[in-house]
């Protein structure tokens, strides 16, 4: 039942995705050569979703992680506040404060986790590496699209 709570949670974070798109204006800007395409977007955050949940399930097994379980709050509003800020309202430069504070967030969240059980740990990797992405994607847009 826990899992299906964290799941949840993601879940209503990638909600955001599908009211607030992409669209036209996305389409419009300069972005870089290494943009990954479209397809992988929801291929990529649906895999990161299930993680994400599992790792947070995982933590409430574990004695001692109510500040990791605290990070892993902070982060999933994070994440879910920046696709109305960035895909809705337009602005580049809030998103991009935001997914900095969101990857300084998940390293934290990672290190933590890492040190209570390295397979929790393990499994944030590739939300971290995504994370990387969207933070240089992010910028890339941002200097570009003055």
């Amino acid at each position: 039942m826990t899992f299906f709570i964290f799941l949840l949670a993601c879940a209503a974070a990638a909600s955001t995705g599908i009211i607030f798109k992409p669209g036209a204006w996305y389409d419009a800007l300069i972005k870089p050569s290494f943009t990954p395409p479209n397809w992988l977007f929801p291929v990529a955050w649906s895999l990161i979703y299930v993680l994400l949940a599992w790792a947070g399930y995982r933590l409430t097994l574990l004695p001692g992680s109510q500040e990791v379980l605290a990070l892993w709050a902070a982060q999933i509003a994070l994440n879910t506040l920046w696709t109305p800020v960035f895909f809705g309202a337009h602005r580049l430069f809030a998103g991009m404060v935001i997914i900095v504070l969101l990857w300084l967030t998940v390293a934290a969240m990672l290190v933590l986790a890492m040190r209570l059980d390295v397979i929790t740990g393990l499994i944030l990797l590739p939300y971290l590496a995504w994370l990387c992405v969207a933070a240089a994607l992010n910028f890339s847009i941002l200097r570009n699209n003055r």
